[in-house]
């Protein structure tokens, strides 16, 4: 039987209605995910069509997810975190949402403070567990949104709930109708998805969810959610892993809508990244991050890194003030306590600095050549250079122009008396068994010197 694709505007075969499959034992695909070995890779060779969504976005799980990393924010803090994401989101809100805990008292002071500020970006949504009496603390804060956590691989419905498929997936079709009848957009977050019988149970459990949102007349969104990190991007690879599979699956076989449909990313095996934008590529409008990419284990996927493959994919920041990165940074640093590894993108202390000398040459020349866009524009972070015993002289002459904001007019370079007679002094450092970078002030000490002696200023 053929049917006309509105989507496609072509002719197709008519969609194969799965069924879900009550099975008496848990599928396991210990093939695959052998808990004594490594998690194995399995290709089936079919490809499936890319198909970004005309727009794209970000949500952010700071306050739910990654809260489960870190101590317990104040609720200035909170409200603090959410101002700088709304500012970072811009005018469009790039930055859609983020999602809350509301069981605490604290935790509800934090939301109803944030409401407060009315600020249009990012909406404000909850998340609860699948009982009905915590949709009553939802209402109580009037939000209209809130995800429920709805397990779905074998793993969580037999081993952890005790429960086959089919009472599984009437548990929770109940609390998803509770949530409708109670007036909310539920956001279904199906755990695990990547260790799920996709067309077994997901595929026929979400359409299940696909009927009653429209019987009910209310939408419902699909966050897919890879649990433990087990995704992998590549293409041709076969299920439950493919993450180009999942969404191609859930929007051709349940019918989810793209502007219903987003990812949720782990980063246990460094992929959280790359699957966050393969989930756009192939047809989720939503990714969910974390600042940071902090949250359980490995965390989650970094928001800060979505902001800039949002950038190189759409070709527009469309209006997202990144500066504000480097100022979440700072605040999770001295407010939080939060340091970042030194070499992580973006926020890291080294992640534009250069100690070898003929990367500071290049620099000197063109900053262009070893910085990898204008760092100073979009991040108030012009590149910068440590001086060691690698740095050279065009090295020295690079943090001496960065560090004291020369004007290009009045930059020393290499051949300076000054740099000269500073380079003299470094090496006599590492001459005598020094083995750490100089630091600013040692720097700033002896460039004060050598001015005296030199009777020059800079």
């Amino acid at each position: 039987m053929l049917e006309y694709s509105k989507k496609t505007n072509l002719l197709e075969q008519a969609i194969y209605k799965y069924t879900l499959q009550d099975v008496k034992e848990p599928n396991l695909f210990r093939d695959v995910f052998d808990y004594d070995e490594v998690p194995k890779v399995a290709f089936n060779h079919r490809r499936v069509p890319m198909n970004m969504p005309e727009d794209i976005w970000i949500t952010d799980t700071s306050f739910r997810d990654g809260q489960q990393s870190m101590a317990p924010y104040t609720v200035e803090q909170i409200v603090d975190l959410y101002k700088l994401m709304s500012r970072l989101s811009g005018p469009y809100g790039i930055v859609r949402q983020s999602e809350f805990f509301i069981y605490t008292k604290k935790d509800r002071e934090a939301v109803a403070k944030c409401m407060e500020l009315g600020l249009k970006f990012p909406e404000i949504t909850t998340w609860i567990r699948a009982k009905k009496e915590d949709f009553q603390l939802v209402k109580d804060l009037e939000i209209k949104e809130t995800g429920i956590l709805v397990s779905c691989s074998d793993y969580h419905i037999f081993k952890k709930m005790n429960m086959t498929r089919r009472q599984a997936a009437d548990f929770y079709l109940e609390t998803i109708k509770e949530a409708f009848n109670a007036g909310l957009v539920p956001r279904c977050h199906l755990e695990d998805i990547t260790r799920a019988d996709f067309y077994g149970f997901v595929v026929p459990f979400v359409n299940e969810i696909m009927d009653i949102s429209a019987d009910a007349g209310i939408p419902v969104k699909i966050r897919a959610c890879d649990t433990m990190g087990y995704g992998v991007p590549y293409t041709e690879v076969a299920l439950p892993r493919s993450v180009a599979g999942i969404i191609y699956g859930l929007q051709h076989y349940s019918g989810v809508p793209s502007e219903m449909l987003e990812w949720h990313g782990h980063n246990d095996f460094y992929k959280a990244v790359n699957n966050s934008t393969t989930a756009w590529l192939y047809g989720a409008s939503g990714v969910n991050c974390s600042l940071f990419g902090i949250g359980e284990r490995t965390g989650n996927t970094p928001l800060e890194a979505m902001v800039f493959e949002y950038a190189q994919l759409k070709g527009t920041l469309d209006g997202m003030d990144t500066t504000v990165i480097t100022e979440l940074a700072e605040y999770f640093e001295k407010e939080l306590g939060y340091v970042q590894p030194s070499r992580t993108p973006f926020v890291g202390s080294n992640f534009n600095v250069t100690r070898a000398g003929i990367h500071a040459d290049g620099l000197l020349k063109n900053e262009e050549i070893y910085n990898i866009f204008d760092t100073g524009k979009f991040l108030n972070r012009p590149p910068l250079v440590s001086v060691s015993n690698t740095s050279g002289l065009a090295g020295i002459a690079h943090w001496i122009n960065s560090y004291y904001h020369l004007p290009k007019e009045k930059w020393v370079d290499k051949n300076s008396d000054l740099v000269k007679k500073i380079k003299v002094w470094v090496d006599a450092q590492y001459e005598d068994g020094r083995v750490t970078v100089l630091t600013d002030s040692e720097l700033v000490e002896e460039i004060g010197k050598c001015c005296k002696e030199l009777n020059i200023t800079i």
